[in-house]
């Protein structure tokens, strides 16, 4: 192969491969979420800056359903709402290099519907699609389904804010 053949080949390589799925173990080394509030269990598909895809597998055992509601467990609307933030966060976190020195919050959740309730042993898929992007906001549509059929769907902003910092300990803590 001449020179030429190798630097053309070269730059027909695609540029850095980005992952397109996530186990759980990555998802929490992306999100600060913990149980009970980590709301997707896998992310099984994404496209850079446009979009995710995420399970959130729904059990019997998780803390809200002792109280909405006996007797005919759904999953809170809001949860659902929630999930969808998280997975879009998912997405958006990655871009940030510093992100264990940032969080993403809530600035507005539009738009918000529900459609079929969510119970235990549905396997919630929530996609979720950037609308507008900018440096350090997203807006992006979220839709909830299970078995085909949707369950929610939102529009909701996020916003990247410095996350507070870990009060030190002092001589006096540690002794």
């Amino acid at each position: 192969m001449s020179n030429t053949e190798i630097e053309v080949a070269s730059q027909a390589e695609p540029q850095e491969q980005t992952k397109q799925t996530l186990d759980i173990a990555e998802i929490m080394a992306i999100l600060p979420h913990r149980y009970p509030f980590l709301l997707i269990d896998r992310v099984v598909e994404m496209e850079r800056k446009k979009r995710v895809v995420a399970i959130k597998n729904v059990t019997a055992n998780e803390p809200h359903f002792n109280g909405h509601f006996p007797g005919y467990p759904i999953m809170p609307g809001v949860l659902m709402v929630e999930a969808i933030a998280q997975a879009g966060g998912a997405l958006l976190l990655t871009e940030i290099p510093d992100r264990e020195d940032k969080l993403m919050v809530f600035t507005g959740i539009d738009s918000a519907k529900f459609r079929k309730p969510v119970v235990p042993g549905d396997q919630l898929r929530i996609e979720v699609t950037v609308l507008n992007w900018r440096s350090m906001a997203v807006k992006m549509l979220g839709i909830a389904t299970v078995d085909g059929k949707v369950a929610c769907e939102a529009t909701v902003t996020c916003m990247i804010v410095p996350r507070p910092s870990k009060p030190t300990a002092t001589k006096d803590q540690t002794a």
